[in-house]
């Protein structure tokens, strides 16, 4: 039960699979720096793109009750994966907690493409959704925009485990990425809130392959003007010195405090508090949270 008397100094929640969505939580950070934070990595049960759906769903609610019990005013689903499996399902358990969900940026890969051609790199279970085939659809309609699907096996893994330079993910980069431009896509939509984290090496297989012209589409930037958008709708936005602190950022983690903490460290630059929790599904009891 989502509490009535909300702060506008509460915390927003966010959480991931694992790492990949701190591509979101660094957009948010940049539109929204007066906003306490706090950040989950369900890494003990990374990634979800392989995982059944039921589980998915059970995930992100016990996640977000977590974070409710936390004190969150907000929760951001910084998760491709989770955002086809389970955003409705959260919004109908927590129908008075703003809730903001990422999606594949395919209305604005339509906008931006020249040539019609739009290449998707997403999870398996991403492509296959039921809501991103809909959406796929109606935009085609719309636009006549093609949108050629690649599921993106692994790439996660590799990211998750710290391997954003490796020889490995750049062979797995190659390989995804060479059969659209052998389709003549013009236009590529980083559709797992992971990708973003690899845009640099990206952005070098693409000149490499003579085709720096290739536009890059991430939807973090979308997320955090929703998240926005809801918090003053809902008169919630904090605004600076509200409650005498700077904005803080916490993490929590279902694997290791370490790994999380190197992320931060290596992928913005910061080091933040972060603690090891066991975050128990809904119908178990709740575990208490622990360094």
């Amino acid at each position: 039960m989502v509490s009535t008397t909300l702060s506008h100094d509460a915390p927003v929640g966010i959480f991931d699979s694992g790492v990949g969505g701190l591509s979101v939580l660094r957009h948010i950070q940049a539109q929204l720096p007066h906003e306490h934070l706090l950040y989950v990595a369900d890494s003990g049960y990374a990634p979800y793109g392989d995982k059944p759906e039921a589980l998915v769903i059970a995930r992100v609610l016990a996640i977000a009750d977590f974070l409710i019990g936390q004190g969150a005013k907000a929760i951001v689903v910084a998760c491709n994966t989770a955002t086809v499996a389970a955003v409705r399902v959260l919004r109908e358990t927590h129908p008075g907690m703003p809730v903001v969900g990422v999606e594949p940026g395919l209305k604005p890969a339509a906008a931006l493409t020249r040539n019609g051609k739009v290449g998707v790199l997403a999870t398996e279970r991403t492509l296959r959704g039921a809501k991103f085939l809909q959406l796929r659809d109606q935009i085609h309609g719309d636009t006549g925009v093609d949108f050629l699907l690649q599921p993106c096996v692994g790439l996660a893994d590799q990211i998750e485990f710290g391997e954003v330079e490796s020889s490995v993910t750049t062979a797995m980069l190659e390989r995804f990425i060479a059969p659209l431009l052998a389709q003549d896509a013009d236009t590529l939509v980083l559709g797992c809130t992971h990708y973003p984290l690899v845009r640099g090496a990206i952005e070098r297989l693409l000149v490499d392959a003579g085709r720096g012209d290739v536009a890059l589409v991430d939807t973090g930037d979308a997320v955090a003007r929703q998240l926005a958008r809801l918090l003053v709708a809902g008169g919630l936005a904090r605004t600076v010195g509200t409650d005498g602190l700077s904005a803080g950022l916490t993490g929590y983690t279902t694997a290791s405090a370490a790994a999380l903490t190197a992320a931060f460290r290596s992928l913005l630059g910061i080091d933040p508090p972060v603690y090891a929790v066991d975050i128990a599904e809904p119908q178990a009891p709740s575990a208490s949270t622990c360094n």
